[in-house]
């Protein structure tokens, strides 16, 4: 199944093709996805957050788009590096095939050889995953010039394997122009024509509006796009992403398409019965609990989508609704601190890269700690405490990474040696999961109930096994260490209400189904912190 966009980008592709994913698990099927990315980078590894979003890190360490984490979150499958495709890791291969002299002279071009590469990547992909059903989708909007070749390959593509198993589902803008009180049909049109103009013809439309879609609409879209009534189906604006699955399925898209494909019926619903308690759960959360976020990105949440939705999950285990205050690091100074966070009933500092506004980030945790407030740390969040904690607890005045400052007569978080002279910025990183050992008793083996874990990791500084010694005497305790001990994972200061970082990005692992348990405690601390402001009468609520 390929899942296209048209109009406009940003419409929800990513959730569509998420939610068939659902759906069609819900069947009793075997569902991988797979995202093809139109742009020449290999990876988003190095894009700037500010252009691309979150980087998603997968269990084997593929740096990928965000919309696999969607992928995850909807079906809970763990996704392979060949979940993502990229024009430029496209013409790489192609191109290192070409210098070993594997197309005998031929003139390489974009057909066949681009484009038979891209449908190797989707078989491959497709039979490694021992997969019933793929869905694909191709990122960017139907007439950009750079999605071209995946458009010209996935229609190629079905002629090969056979039009009965392959189905073109487009997602298409309907808007709503207020002074004529009207959703338009007109942009629907022109985008499926587009489409067909590369030859290939949707077998169903999925109308992205911010309100249904009438009755005699989708026969309009009908007539003039050549798909059948039943194929056109509404996606309009609900309040949780997670109710699009059960709105697709009730626009009976998910049984059509099933149709089309002649996949077996479902054996029972069982697992859209789950995905009903979830969303049941989702609206019955509406404890208000405030969750400041002090990051370097925040003028783009979807840098941070992941932590949004961690956030969201454990809220929805807690009955909460959770509100997210946004505070830019690089503007918070020492002495304002207090004051800005002084509302939030929780501080989360996530993880980035370079020295911009690490010391808002310091400075955020500062407050954190003195004042008792709940705090998670995440990646480099974890750094920016360990620095924290050595200068005003232990007393290293100067305490720094040797990232920001190489200079610091303290370098608490530091390379470690084997990393040092590397010179590619992926070769020194530690990416995907890594095994991480819980100390008995401590607060994060009670919020795992386990005593070893696999959590994913997308960094490259560490805290420096030289400083472990002086932070464990001044209170620290290291409550997660790697198997041989020398690298620590998570932090915490016992006493603490709740005070927790991690090395890793746990944001990754979280499900709505089943939220990360260090997201899960966090946000239990932080609404118990504002229970007893309520309790108190010193409760401070912001607009």
């Amino acid at each position: 199944m390929v899942v296209t966009g048209g109009v406009a980008s940003g419409l929800g592709k990513g959730i569509t093709a998420a939610s068939l994913g659902r759906l069609f698990k819900s069947r009793g099927l075997r569902v991988t996805h797979q995202k093809l990315d139109p742009y020449i980078n290999v990876d988003p590894g190095t894009m700037n957050p500010f252009e691309h979003g979150e980087v998603f890190v997968l269990d084997d360490g593929a740096e990928t788009d965000l919309d696999l984490g969607h992928y995850e979150r909807f079906t809970d499958e763990t996704l392979h590096r060949g979940a993502n495709v990229t024009s430029g890791s496209v013409y790489q291969s192609v191109i290192a095939k070409e210098r070993r002299g594997d197309f005998l002279g031929k003139t390489v071009q974009v057909i066949p050889h681009i484009t038979n590469e891209i449908k190797h990547r989707i078989r491959e992909h497709a039979e490694q995953e021992g997969a019933d059903i793929a869905i694909v989708e191709v990122g960017g909007t139907v007439g950009d010039i750079e999605s071209l070749p995946f458009l010209e390959a996935i229609r190629q593509f079905r002629n090969e394997v056979g039009r009965e198993n392959v189905a073109f589902v487009h997602v298409s803008l309907t808007p709503f122009i207020g002074p004529t009180g009207e959703l338009k049909t007109k942009p629907t049109q022109h985008s499926v024509r587009e489409l067909r103009s590369i030859g290939i013809q949707p077998d169903a439309i999925v109308c992205r509006s911010d309100r249904p879609i009438a009755q005699h609409l989708k026969e309009k879209i009908s007539l003039l796009c050549d798909v059948e009534t039943r194929a056109v189906a509404s996606a309009h604006d609900v309040e949780s992403i997670y109710e699009v699955p059960l709105l697709l399925h009730r626009e009976g898209l998910d049984d059509y398409l099933a149709g089309l494909l002649r996949l077996p019926e479902p054996p029972g619903d069982a697992d859209l019965a789950e995905w009903r308690a979830l969303v049941d759960r989702v609206h019955a959360a509406e404890e208000p609990v405030t969750v400041a976020i002090v990051g370097k990105y925040v003028n783009l949440p979807d840098a941070y989508l992941s932590v949004m939705e961690a956030l969201r999950h454990a809220g929805f285990h807690h009955g909460a609704r959770v509100k997210l205050t946004w505070i830019a690091s690089d503007e918070l100074v020492r002495g304002r601190a207090g004051e800005v966070l002084s509302a939030a009933d929780g501080i989360l500092v996530p993880g980035g890269f370079g020295v911009r506004g690490i010391e808002g980030k310091v400075e955020a945790i500062r407050v954190a700690r003195e004042q008792g407030i709940p705090f998670l740390g995440l990646c480099l969040g974890l750094q920016c405490a360990v620095i924290e904690f050595a200068r005003d607890a232990c007393g290293l005045e100067g305490a720094n990474s040797s990232e920001f400052d190489v200079e610091t007569p303290y370098p608490v978080i530091d390379l470690l040696p084997e990393q040092e002279g590397v010179v590619d910025l992926g070769a020194s990183m530690r990416l995907g999961s890594y095994p991480c050992n819980l100390a008995p008793g401590s607060r994060a083996a009670d919020a795992y109930g386990d005593g070893v874990v696999h959590e994913r990791h997308r960094h490259r500084y560490e805290v420096n096994p030289e400083y472990h010694a002086v932070l464990q005497e001044h209170g620290m305790a290291f409550s997660g260490l790697s198997p041989d001990g020398r690298l620590v994972e998570i932090i915490e200061l016992p006493g603490h209400p709740f005070f927790m970082a991690s090395q890793f990005h746990p944001e990754l692992k979280s499900r709505p189904t089943r939220p990360h348990p260090l997201f899960r405690e966090f946000v239990g601390a932080a609404l118990e912190r504002r229970r007893e402001g309520r309790a108190a009468g010193t409760l401070t609520v912001t607009g």
